[in-house]
């Protein structure tokens, strides 16, 4: 028999997420674009069921996961079709990527609230942080460009999960390009700030930690959880205002895309950075819990959220 080190077993008990993100989505993404694009999206959502049908029967621990997190979020024990309905909900907007990342937008019914506040900042000059969650659908947030031409909008995310999301936008659209910042590398900070000075805006998503990492307690449907200090640290860091972003998908072919400021560490004294993150990491978390209420098939954490990550230190 052969001991792990202290430090192997570490690096083995990394983030449920990862250890069980949503298994099939990019095997998924890559069958369906092929079908999508050469029959359209009414016909190739046919398919999609019998998908959404697989994953809902064989998935039995983001089956167990997914009640849990619906019980909180509908206020009341979920039905079978409440738990197929977030199943069916993640596939759709998968799916729906496809036409997405091709500019087709006038597929879609997208209504937009709080533009105006991202506008707004647009014309200061300076850039922002979306914030934003696994709900719903990152991509559909593109539709803005159609309204404000010139709008640059960047991704900051994992250099694995950018490898990943590059392939995709290969294999979906060879001519699609997007702007990833990968992190994890020194520099990242320094490219974050360059997109920030020239008014851009960055997406980041504050809702996954990646196991042995700073978080902060926060209450989200009633139940404590922990959430990420990176993402909000980085703002602080940044001096930047920082949006909640989502782009929820309510049926059919309509989706909604929201922005709301939960905070603005532009001038916020170092003295006082600490308190002003810890309290924008909660203003986030009442938003995110809002939505989940209202839009409860978006949330797309198919893990146990709420347990507590041995490993991961509290800030």
């Amino acid at each position: 028999m052969t001991l792990q080190t202290d430090d192997h077993a570490v690096h083995q008990r990394r983030a449920d997420w990862i250890r069980h993100r949503e298994r099939g989505s990019m095997a998924l993404l890559r069958i369906m674009a092929f079908v999508s694009l050469h029959l359209g999206r009414t016909l190739s959502r046919v398919p999609l069921y019998g998908i959404a049908v697989y994953f809902f029967l064989l998935a039995p621990g983001a089956r167990r996961y997914s009640r849990r997190y619906l019980r909180l979020a509908l206020g009341r024990a979920p039905r079978a079709r409440d738990r197929f309905r977030q199943v069916l909900s993640f596939a759709t907007t998968i799916h729906d990527r496809v036409y997405l990342i091709n500019e087709q937008f006038e597929l879609f019914n997208i209504t937009l609230e709080g533009e105006s506040l991202l506008l707004g900042q647009a014309d200061s000059g300076r850039g922002a942080l979306l914030m934003g969650a696994h709900m719903g659908s990152f991509e559909v947030m593109h539709s803005l460009g159609r309204r404000r031409r010139g709008l640059e909008v960047a991704m900051a995310m994992y250099e694995e999960n950018a490898r990943k999301i590059n392939a995709t936008l290969a294999a979906i659209n060879p001519q699609a390009v997007t702007d990833i910042v990968p992190l994890g590398r020194i520099d990242a900070m320094l490219n974050i700030a360059e997109r920030l000075d020239r008014g851009a805006f960055v997406g980041v998503l504050g809702d996954r930690t990646l196991g042995n990492e700073p978080v902060h307690p926060v209450t989200l449907l009633g139940e404590r959880a922990y959430l990420p200090t990176g993402p909000m640290r980085a703002a602080a860091i940044l001096r930047c205002p920082v949006f909640f972003m989502a782009g929820l998908y309510r049926g059919a072919n309509n989706y909604h895309v929201v922005f709301e400021r939960v905070a603005d560490f532009s001038s916020t004294p170092a003295g006082t950075r600490e308190f002003a993150v810890r309290s924008a990491i909660e203003c986030y978390a009442a938003v995110l819990d809002r939505y989940c209420r209202s839009d409860p098939y978006n949330w797309f954490n198919f893990y146990d959220f709420w347990a507590v990550r041995h490993g991961a230190s509290r800030a």
